[in-house]
């Protein structure tokens, strides 16, 4: 049973009694394997919904999180924290009926989605955006919401917690400067978008072969980070920065320091960023900050509006049915995937 009687409405329809789980082998090991594995069960008091899975997406580097990262309580190690697919059973409260079509991207403290059905939240979860393919709506979460607290909350330029008023949110921004690095990868690629809604002046790093697929998506200035010296850049009149986006950590995010203004931000979705803060770099106030993004189906919600009304787009690499995760996951390690790696669970069904 999914539920107990009472706690959950449910939508009619034939439910298996087992189904197929990609599951890791264990924090030690990046190996994964296809298994036969009952249904999960749902909490309805903790706002728990049983969910078909259609599509998910993997993150790059997940195998590694249970090793360096390990859950907070043990847990069966299932990747793919990115979700789309249908409400089967939802607590009486939930705003989420059965037959509602969700995406999310769901709390690391629970198994993730590369299985038939799974767990998730009523805070995580919103209504996936109408027009879009499965793979389309599960490539967007945790790439889209991880932009969104970056520029709305994290990066200090709009006060408190977004609640989603975008207009006023672009006050604050329109006219900065913003640097993000690999603004063609699955974040980055999320961040010039809504820099460029809010009104920024983007610069973004990447190679040549997508600095064309960056402009469409809204920077205004597009650098190859393989031949850009960026403390040469910046010191040309006009280019520094009032905030930097670094989405890759490392020697790139060492030598955005050097494009910030005083008084500006530097944050990092990879390392604390005063981790590679050069030697003999001086600026004035400026501050750095690291996070790691949070589930929130608001903010997936107003990401949806943005969407449907044609401002913003996902992007999706390619296509792979569960049996093929091999082929996916190492597609996703080349780091050269143009947008999200799905896996379509319908495929092959």
């Amino acid at each position: 049973m999914l539920a107990s009687k009472g706690y959950f409405s449910r939508v009619t329809m034939s439910i298996p009694t087992a189904m197929r789980t990609l599951v890791q082998h264990s924090p030690d090991s990046t190996e994964l394997a296809i298994t036969t594995q009952p249904l999960p069960t749902a909490n309805p008091s903790l706002g728990e919904h049983i969910i078909r899975v259609h599509a998910c997406a993997p993150c790059a580097g997940e195998l590694l999180w249970p090793k360096n990262f390990p859950p907070p309580k043990h847990r069966e190690l299932v990747p793919c924290p990115d979700i789309a697919g249908t409400i089967i059973s939802a607590p009486d409260d939930s705003p989420f009926r059965p037959g509602d079509e969700v995406y999310a991207r769901t709390n690391y403290v629970r198994p993730g989605n590369a299985r038939e059905y799974t767990v998730g939240v009523t805070d995580e979860l919103a209504h996936r955006p109408k027009g879009l393919s499965w793979a389309e709506a599960a490539a967007i979460p945790v790439s889209a919401q991880t932009a969104w607290q970056a520029l709305l909350i994290h990066a200090g330029i709009v006060g408190g917690d977004a609640k989603a008023d975008f207009s006023a949110a672009r006050e604050a921004w329109s006219g900065k400067r913003v640097l993000i690095t690999a603004a063609s990868g699955s974040v980055g690629m999320w961040v010039t978008q809504l820099a460029s809604l809010l009104g920024a002046e983007v610069v973004g790093t990447c190679s040549p072969a997508n600095a064309a697929l960056v402009k469409t998506f809204g920077a205004s200035e597009v650098l190859d980070y393989r031949t850009t010296n960026l403390r040469e850049w910046a010191e040309r009149p006009g280019k520094k920065v009032d905030v930097v986006i670094d989405c890759i950590g490392r020697k790139s995010l060492e030598d955005a320091w050097w494009t910030v203004k005083d008084g500006a931000v530097i944050l990092s979705i990879f390392q604390p960023p005063r981790q590679v803060c050069p030697e003999g770099y001086k600026a004035d106030g400026v501050r750095d900050i690291f996070f790691v993004m949070e589930p929130n189906g608001k903010h997936l919600q107003e990401i949806t509006k943005l969407v449907e009304q044609g401002k913003c787009r996902p992007l999706v690499d390619s296509v792979w049915p569960l049996e093929q995760f091999q082929e996916a996951f190492k597609r996703l390690d080349t780091g050269h995937a143009r947008g999200k790696v799905i896996l379509d669970l319908l495929l092959n069904q």
